[in-house]
């Protein structure tokens, strides 16, 4: 369990200032996506400090090649599954393609929405300097936000691909621009994915605000990991996932057991039974 987690314990619910303290502490923050009731409850109970409900959904749950698809609605109802999960943990509820770029109005009631109707406390959304005025519009309404920069899903088509950003001065100076404009737009955190070991560090030491890095090593602030691919439950995993368990051996094993059985007769049995 982490230091925010055993303090968060007293204060019964992982909150904005609590995160803000463990970034001037040097306390690592930890985060999860997760989807379901059931995984958010583990997670919770396990002592993780964030659950994003990501748009990742429109890949491990939907089985879409981008998380492009995923809509407002779909992402709404996953987060109200994990928010009746999670006791102590932040909700962050992503905000899907579509439901920001429109206008900063269509921005700020897309996130209401979030906390209304979903039970979030807070909600993500990708870009930089170009989303400065929804970051805003949004934290204006009293709803925290959580940035994210470096490679940004949602863009995959103008990057050509999930690609390592940061790695040209210009595209490194983009990176902490971004950063930087998600801070000064009053984001409580910044995700910081998929960029050098060294920039990410060094953008964790510019911004007052917590970083959590995927792919961008082990200097920010906090770690968040899909939970498919921390679990064994995808078929590809990115070369920085370190996968904790192998549950897609276990059920796939599970599965054929319990096949086998039926088709012997062997299940159910007396002790499986009514009588």
């Amino acid at each position: 369990m982490s230091t925010v987690t055993a303090e968060s314990a007293r204060e019964h619910r992982v909150t904005i200032p609590l995160l803000r303290r463990a970034k001037r502490r040097g306390e690592k923050i930890t985060m999860l996506t997760a989807y379901d009731f059931t995984f958010a409850q583990i997670f919770d109970a396990a002592g993780i400090d964030i659950l994003l409900i990501g748009d990742s959904l429109g890949n491990v749950v939907q089985g879409q090649n981008t998380t492009l698809p995923v809509t407002l609605e779909e992402s709404i109802y996953h987060t109200r599954l994990v928010a009746r999960g999670a006791h102590r943990a932040l909700v962050v509820g992503d905000m899907p393609f579509g439901s920001y770029q429109v206008s900063s109005e269509d921005a700020v009631r897309n996130a209401i929405r979030f906390v209304k109707e979903g039970g979030a406390q807070a909600v993500k959304l990708e870009g930089g300097t170009a989303v400065f005025d929804t970051i805003a519009r949004i934290v204006a309404a009293e709803i925290p936000v959580m940035g994210h920069v470096g490679l940004t899903p949602q863009a995959i088509h103008r990057m050509g691909g999930h690609r390592v950003q940061g790695r040209t001065e210009a595209s490194r100076q983009r990176v902490i621009d971004d950063a930087q404009a998600v801070e000064d737009a009053g984001a409580f955190a910044v995700v910081l994915e998929g960029m050098p070991v060294e920039l990410a560090q060094q953008v964790t030491a510019t911004v007052s605000i917590p970083t959590i890095g995927i792919g961008a090593g082990v200097h920010c602030d906090g770690q968040v990991l899909v939970m498919h691919d921390l679990l064994g439950l995808s078929d590809w995993t990115p070369s920085f996932v370190k996968q904790y368990a192998n549950l897609g051996a276990l059920a796939s094993q599970a599965a054929r057991s319990f096949a086998e059985d039926v088709t012997n007769a062997k299940f159910p049995d007396e002790g499986h039974s009514y009588r």
